[in-house]
Parts: structure tokens; sequence; C-alpha cells
């Protein structure tokens, strides 16, 4: 069924959804300075303030930054067999590479293609000329840790590894969204590729509802699972984790990525300054509501620690 209340502009308003204009000009710019954008577009500067933070991300193994470097990869891996490449100002999931194994100078991507040496270094020498960056800027490679997901998420999605991703504002959780990867994404959770989005209660990381290409569903296409049967492990800490990353970078208005691995527990993928909008179609809800009540609520109190923050959001969005 598709969500007919996304089509008319008069639906839209009384829905509270907050539009890509009035994201930009009464929350982003109101709220996140121009110059904090480095710490989050660039991702080796996230980790850095994460880690400074005390909050963890996936462990970094290498970074690439020179043209030269390129041919040292295969002996800057060591002994790793499984890691992620990814450019380090990429956006939307662009330029990130996923090795399952390697045998000698042959690397298995996590589809089963397998890379030789020369498509790997050529690979590395794209990312460091800007081809998946914001901007087309010079990038740096960065090779980490391979995210092993929680059992429940990776029976639930497709290839990729799925992320919830926690809407924060002036330091309140305000929405929350679970992105499952599909086929037809590619293994990627992004949405606009057919990733499914499910719209998570904040009181306790159920889901309200899950949609692909804005139409309802209520079974993963490829797995066959259930999308309304779950609660998102260590939710809890997983808010707790989001709102302290606003003291960490002071944005107002931040998209909080965290993925969930087996061992690890919850890492930080990545936060976001600019987050998009289809948080509100997984949750069938609109953000303005949401947004006005934190700005009518600090206009008459001071900002409480996160916990506080955490449980008023509770009561409020819940």
């Amino acid at each position: 069924m598709l969500l007919n209340w996304l089509r008319a502009p008069k639906l839209l308003s009384q829905a509270g959804i907050l539009g890509l204009n009035s994201r930009n000009f009464n929350f982003i710019q109101k709220y996140n300075a121009r110059e904090l954008y480095p710490m989050v577009d660039d991702k080796l500067e996230t980790k850095k303030i994460a880690l400074n933070a005390g909050l963890k991300t996936p462990p970094l193994y290498g970074v690439i930054r020179y043209n030269h470097e390129v041919k040292h990869f295969h002996q800057l891996l060591g002994d790793y067999a499984d890691f992620v490449v990814k450019p380090a100002q990429g956006s939307g999931g662009n330029g990130i590479l996923v090795v399952s194994g390697r045998e000698g100078e042959q690397y298995l991507k996590a589809s089963g293609a397998v890379l030789l040496r020369s498509q790997m270094e050529r690979y590395l020498a794209n990312i460091l000329s800007g081809l998946h960056s914001l901007g087309g800027r010079l990038d740096t490679a960065m090779v980490e840790y391979r995210i092993q997901p929680d059992p429940l998420f990776e029976a639930m999605s497709y290839q990729g590894v799925p992320d919830i991703r926690i809407l924060v504002f002036q330091g309140f959780p305000v929405m929350g969204m679970l992105r499952l990867s599909t086929a037809e994404s590619d293994g990627k959770a992004n949405l606009h590729q057919g990733a499914i989005g499910v719209g998570l209660d904040l009181a306790d990381g159920r889901p309200l509802q899950a949609v692909q290409y804005n139409h309802l569903i209520d079974k993963h296409p490829d797995t066959g699972l259930s999308l309304n049967q779950f609660q998102v492990p260590d939710w809890d800490e997983l808010l707790s984790i989001a709102c302290r990353c606003y003291e960490a970078t002071g944005l107002g208005y931040l998209g909080v990525d965290i993925v969930v691995d087996r061992d690890k527990g919850p890492l930080i993928l990545e936060m976001n300054a600019r987050p998009g909008l289809n948080i509100q179609i997984a949750n069938r809800r609109g953000l303005v509501p949401r947004l006005r009540q934190v700005e009518s609520w600090l206009d008459t109190n001071d900002l409480p620690e996160s916990a506080r923050r955490i449980e008023l959001a509770r009561e409020w969005f819940s």
C-alpha cells in the first residue's frame, strides 16, 4: 500500500513532515555551526572525536593517504583476512568495499566476486582521487574491522550490515530507524537504492512499521523474516551513545549511525550533520512536532544530563 499521506502538500503539513528547505534553514543552519562540519564529514575525524569521548567505533587497521602507499596495501593488512575499505569523506555508502576473505593476493567480496591485487590497487587509487568523496575532493582510504552483526540482525538483513540511525536534536533523541539491506540495494543500507527502513519506538526499540520504496511491508523480501516481531538489542545503550554524540560534536541537529557487533556490542559507524528525511517515512511520523517540542521545553529549562533527556524523549515521543 502506497503511503498516500505523503502525496499532497497539505497532508504533509498537517502530518508535521519536515521538508528539505525547512530542515536546512530552520534546523541545520540554525543549530549546526559550519566550522563543526569537518568533524563528521571526515570519518577519520569522526573516529577521533568519538574515541576521545569514550565512544566505541570499528577498530582501524590502517590508512592510505598517498598514491605511493597503494602498492604496500597488501603488507599493511598483515594477517587480516576480512576487512572494510571506505573513503574517509564518502557519503551515502558510496565507495565502501567489504572484503569477506582473502587468498594470497586475491580478495573475496561479500557478494562472492573476486578482486585481483591490481583491481584492489585501482580501487584504492580511485578513492584517493576523490571518486567517492564529497565534492570530488582528494580523499583518504580507511581500512577497518569488518562488522560481525548481532545474530538477530544477521538473520534479518541480506548480505550487508544493518545499522540503526538515531536522530538527535539539541541532545534529545527524537526519532529512530533500523536500516536493512536487500538484494535490490546490493547489500547497502540505502533506502533510495531499495533498502528497508523500520521505524523504531523510542521507548524500547520495538518496530513500528517497515517500508521499502514508500510501501508498507511485513516481511523482508529476501529473507522472509517478519519485520514486526523483534526488539533492537542494547536499546538503552544505543540511545545513550547517540545523546553523547551531541556533547562530543556540538552539533544540534545530528544523525548518528550505530551498528551492533556480536562481539564488540554497539559501535558508532558515522555521524551526519545533514541527516536525510526518510526516517519520517519509516516511522510514518513527522519530525516537526518533535523538534518544536524540544525547542519549546528548552525555552524555559536548562539542558539536563543525557539520562534525563532520554527519559523526556521517551515520555514525549513513544
